[in-house]
């Protein structure tokens, strides 16, 4: 991945006393949330998150930050800090522990939880945890952390206030300000006030939503659209939201109880996840209420719910399954009702609407965000986060979590609560931001690049490969094979023409062999006898060929044998 700043150098040697914030992910991006703080020489890394691949990323399973930065220095590295447990923030951390196994992990009980699930999953048992609440402070190394409770889309999720000798930074993770959340567990804006008063040195703040005004809509609106749902469905509902919105799980199985309703989940990691929260107390389900998902077939459609994964259109997910009818005991119904229970990522669009169609072409009734107040955002809008700055009052601000708009919207929020514009720094991912004697700025760059996850590949996959990829797709492949003599050179066999996603009929390439023929052998007149040289000549004529005569750019493959 090309960098977005090729203006900027590689940074000085950090000065004594200062602080080094590195993003190795999440700023630019929504995704792959990654952060290091460097100071005296030791590490704090905050969030290691996975990017989920787009459609320009074929084959790709998953997207890590590159940990080229901190690879030679892991043993400096004194603890990661999980703010809470969404995959964008938690998903990479067993292949960071693949090169570390005992980097101290700090996190809530339930982010420690859904991780250890993923940790077990990738054969890592010798790990170290340190589970921390709101309220509680801990030291590793020269940084004391403090945490502070945030109301977000997953229950437990915390700040983080990272004190050092070079000053105070609070990260606020991703968090809103729901008055009413469906826990009782509001974002401590008393904390919040009490550091402003002690002296925010850099406020690393949420940007998603900035571009969004007034507040976000609190969770407890949902409800009764939910109840109309299931008051006006006359067969089977099936509901699909992320594996980890406990919340959202919490209103579909009180609304199902209130209407007589089974309850069912759909798809391994929503099974895992409910599993372990209510295992901990965060999700009450009724009595009686949840039932294996194979049972319902034998059961009125009127008094089924399924819980599904898929809601961002994932091609091998649960509903995305249902929607192609390839799901191997779910078989979707004319007449059943569709709740899509979650926002639209951004990348993501295309997919969902594919899923949304083909739900709609086999006769259900389709309810999402678009139609219906099905969903609620997890981030702070407009107005929360000036609230935020008036009350923290940061000395420097570095918008984080978000594309470059939203970080860009965040900064002018911070700039019209008060915040000196030099000292609003924008950055993106591998933009390195020190913090001295009290300023922060930009002082250089690192490496950063997508590190592809393909199967068991890990970082083998390359934008080269991903080109070669796509234009497979795309424009589909040509092969060339051509026999030639040891002796001279000439054409003896061929060219033996195959083409896969072009054009499969062979009179097609009828007037490309005679010119392929003709510059083999004006090549070898030339002295040209390198079989691999003379492949680029193939290349290079049909090539032009299929360029002129097409319109198209496939794959070409020349193969030139000796005889």
């Amino acid at each position: 991945m090309s960098h977005p700043h090729p203006e900027l150098s590689a940074p000085p040697a950090l000065p004594k006393g200062g602080l080094r914030v590195v993003p190795l992910g999440g700023l630019g991006e929504v995704g792959r949330n990654m952060t290091v703080f460097e100071y005296d020489g030791r590490l704090l890394i905050v969030d290691c998150g996975v990017l989920f691949p787009e459609e320009n990323h074929p084959g790709v399973d998953l997207i890590l930050p590159d940990f080229d930065y901190i690879r030679d220095r892991l043993d400096q590295v004194e603890a990661l800090v999980l703010t809470h447990g969404h995959e964008d923030h938690i998903g990479a951390v067993p292949y960071l522990l693949r090169e570390r196994e005992d980097i101290p992990l700090v996190g809530s009980n339930l982010t420690l939880a859904l991780l250890g699930s993923k940790l077990r999953e990738h054969r890592l048992r010798n790990t170290v945890k340190a589970i921390v609440a709101e309220g509680e402070r801990i030291s590793f190394g020269p940084f004391d952390l403090e945490f502070v409770a945030v109301n977000h889309s997953i229950p437990d999720a915390l700040a983080v206030a990272i004190r050092t000798d070079a000053g105070m930074v609070l990260h606020t993770g991703d968090f809103k300000m729901d008055q009413l959340p469906l826990d009782g567990r509001i974002t401590d804006l008393r904390a919040f006030a009490r550091l402003g008063e002690e002296g925010v040195d850099l406020f690393l703040t949420d940007s998603t939503n900035a571009e969004v005004p007034g507040f976000t809509t609190t969770e407890k609106d949902i409800a009764p659209v939910l109840d109309g749902v299931f008051r006006t469905s006359k067969q089977r509902i099936i509901v699909a939201c992320f594996a980890s919105h406990v919340h959202r799980v919490q209103q579909v199985m009180d609304a199902a109880a209130a209407h007589g309703r089974k309850v069912a989940y759909v798809g391994r990691s929503m099974v895992r996840n409910m599993g372990i929260a209510r295992d901990m107390g965060y999700l009450t389900v009724p009595p009686d209420l949840l039932v294996d998902a194979k049972a319902l077939a034998d059961m009125p459609p009127e008094k089924v719910v399924l819980i599904s994964t898929g809601s961002q259109g994932e091609p091998m997910s649960a509903l995305s399954r249902i929607a192609q009818r390839s799901h191997h005991f779910v078989h979707l119904e004319e007449g059943d009702t569709v709740v899509l229970a979650s926002s639209l990522i951004p990348g993501n669009e295309n997919a969902v609407y594919r899923v949304i169609n083909g739900l709609a072409r086999w006769g259900a009734h389709v309810v999402h965000k678009g139609n219906a107040l099905v969903h609620v955002s997890g981030h702070a809008s407009a107005g929360e986060l000036l609230y935020c700055y008036n009350i923290v009052k940061p000395r420097n601000v570095l918008p984080v979590h978000g594309e470059i708009r939203h970080m860009l919207a965040n900064a002018a929020l911070a700039r019209a609560t008060g915040v000196p514009a030099d000292r609003v720094v924008i950055a993106e991912d591998g933009v390195v931001v020190d913090l001295v004697d009290g300023k922060a700025s930009v002082t250089g760059k690192v490496d950063c690049g997508y590190v592809f996850v393909d199967g068991s590949s890990v970082g083998d996959i390359t934008e080269s490969d991903l080109k070669d990829r796509r234009i497979l797709g795309d424009e589909g492949f040509i092969s060339v094979i051509v026999v030639v003599d040891s002796q001279t050179g000439r054409v003896v066999s061929g060219p033996e023409i195959h083409a896969r996603g072009f054009a499969e009929d062979d009179a097609t390439f009828a007037s490309i062999t005679g010119p392929i023929v003709e510059a083999i052998n004006r090549a070898v007149t030339e002295g040209t006898t390198d079989t691999y040289q003379l492949q680029q000549v193939v290349r290079r004529v049909v090539g032009r060929w299929v360029s002129g005569t097409h319109r198209r750019r496939p794959m070409i493959v020349p193969v030139v044998l000796e005889a």
